[in-house]
């Protein structure tokens, strides 16, 4: 898939104040600093669409960005912020549990995992919610440049031996990493294939 428009369209605190859905949308999340922005950045080609930040949590809204007029690319706050107030962290995860039961365009939800790490309850716990919620969804595997293959090799066995603890199938996998560009055709190319399978199929949303 070739990207020829990005545009920003707008925040929103409520799910109510969200751009009508009536175009496929593909949603990104992950734990706070888990390099959500500079992976849309270069999904996009578009140095600066998503903000990127050296302070964790800086994602407090729902951002939907228009892609090639034809679908949703949308920002979500991250999750599991220990330094946001408890306040904050309840408000984002009641924000982010609505939007993702109540949105009926999303069509898949993409969940970043650091691919630093071995598995954390955290993530474990978010995926295993989003089986049980009947929410489809792909896992991408951030920061492969931030760790030599044999770690992460490691690691991604290991996240593999959890979830295969709960699920029979496992989800989607994508390995990326934003300074190499590495996962950018592959995590397209799904988008792409799955806009195909929608249009042959005739589903569609709202007008």
């Amino acid at each position: 898939m070739n990207i020829y428009s990005a545009e920003f369209i707008k925040s929103s605190k409520l799910i109510e104040d969200c751009p009508e859905g009536n175009k496929p949308e593909y949603a990104f999340i992950g734990r706070s600093n888990v390099g959500k922005s500079s992976l849309i950045n270069m999904l996009t080609n578009k140095k600066g669409l998503a903000k990127t930040s050296s302070t964790p949590g800086k994602t407090q809204l729902i951002n939907h960005f228009l892609i090639n007029d034809n679908w949703y690319l949308t920002d979500l706050p991250g999750y599991g912020y220990a330094k946001a107030s408890k306040t904050n962290r309840a408000a984002f995860s009641k924000m982010i549990e609505k939007y993702v039961l109540s949105r009926k365009n999303l069509v898949n939800l993409f969940v970043l995992i650091d691919a630093r790490h071995l598995p954390l309850k955290i993530d474990i716990d978010f995926i295993n919610w989003l089986g049980e919620s009947g929410i489809p969804f792909s896992l991408i595997f951030t920061k492969l440049d931030k760790v030599n293959q044999k770690e992460f090799s490691f690691n991604f066995k290991k996240y593999s031996q959890e979830l295969r603890k709960t699920w029979d199938y496992l989800p989607e996998m994508f390995k990326s990493s934003s300074e190499k560009k590495i996962g950018k055709e592959e995590i397209l190319s799904f988008i792409e294939d799955t806009n195909k399978y929608l249009a042959r199929n005739k589903i569609y949303f709202g007008d």
